[in-house]
């Protein structure tokens, strides 16, 4: 059974959100359960309760339908809340970063697709760019914050302060799979911030007399 009404006449069809984000769903439940490489446009559609054509009236292909969901999951900015602090605003986003970590969907997709993005261009190159975007975003935002408060240098190296950032809490959670306690938090910003002030400052190279 299937959720769409009597498909409208030929250049009049209109694209109901409600089945754009059923289909969504569904594409991310799928991923989680059985990986890219096995899933399946029936499997979606089974699962979102839409007919076959209703995805294809959206996109052409799996890979086009995955793309899709990369950038729009990409698209939900991590909020990066002016605490008045660095310390304070890094607690804040580890705390996020954290939550969504720990979600079934994400601890189950996020490594199922940067797997399959050494094999395939395409899906590297769109999780690319999501990262790339988020690291100006952290860059602009939060370390720009940071600089123009006074507790980081202006020489500070943005993309290493990124790295910095994100690397530890990405390790630890997605990567080694440890968990991260919520007291934990605190004592995690604290020593980021300490590196951050010494590692990511761009060297000054002294001028060599000739």
């Amino acid at each position: 059974m299937t959720t769409e009404k009597r498909r409208a006449p030929a250049g009049a069809a209109v694209l109901r959100g409600e089945i754009t984000t059923a289909i969504r769903a569904a594409v991310m439940q799928e991923l989680a359960e059985v990986g890219y490489g096995r899933l399946s446009i029936e499997a979606v559609a089974r699962r979102a309760g839409v007919s076959k054509t209703a995805i294809y009236r959206r996109w052409r292909s799996k890979l086009d339908l995955v793309l899709d969901m990369v950038s729009a999951v990409a698209g939900r900015n991590l909020p990066l809340l002016d605490t008045g602090s660095l310390l304070g605003d890094l607690e804040i986003l580890l705390h996020v970063m954290a939550r969504a970590l720990r979600h079934r969907l994400a601890a189950q997709i996020i490594p199922d697709l940067l797997a399959e993005a050494a094999r395939n261009p395409q899906i590297g190159e769109k999780l690319q760019a999501a990262l790339d975007d988020y690291q100006q975003a952290v860059g602009r935002i939060l370390i720009g914050r940071a600089v123009e408060r006074g507790e980081l240098s202006p020489d500070t190296d943005r993309r290493a302060a990124v790295d910095l950032i994100v690397g530890p809490i990405y390790w630890r959670m997605a990567i080694s799979r440890a968990p991260l306690k919520t007291a934990e938090v605190p004592r995690m910003a604290a020593a980021i911030v300490a590196a951050l002030r010494v590692a990511c400052v761009e060297p000054v190279r002294d001028e060599v007399e000739v």
